[in-house]
């Protein structure tokens, strides 16, 4: 998938909290200009949007938050 594609993958599949997991994750796969393909306020909005509503808590977290 592209990088475009790949990020909202990743944003809905619940395992990045914010944006910045999904740049941070985006480059541990090797994929690079990053900061090109998401650049924009519609784009980071709707990836932030999509973390807050499919983000789920791992254990750990959950423990801390309780």
């Amino acid at each position: 998938p592209t990088t475009l594609e790949r990020a909202y993958q990743l944003a809905q599949n619940g395992s990045c909290r914010t944006v910045s997991d999904i740049k941070q994750a985006l480059q541990s796969e090797g994929y690079e200009r990053i900061q090109d393909s998401l650049y924009g306020g519609t784009i980071t909005s709707a990836l932030r949007k999509l973390c807050q509503e499919y983000y789920v808590l791992n254990p750990d977290e959950q423990a801390a938050e309780s």
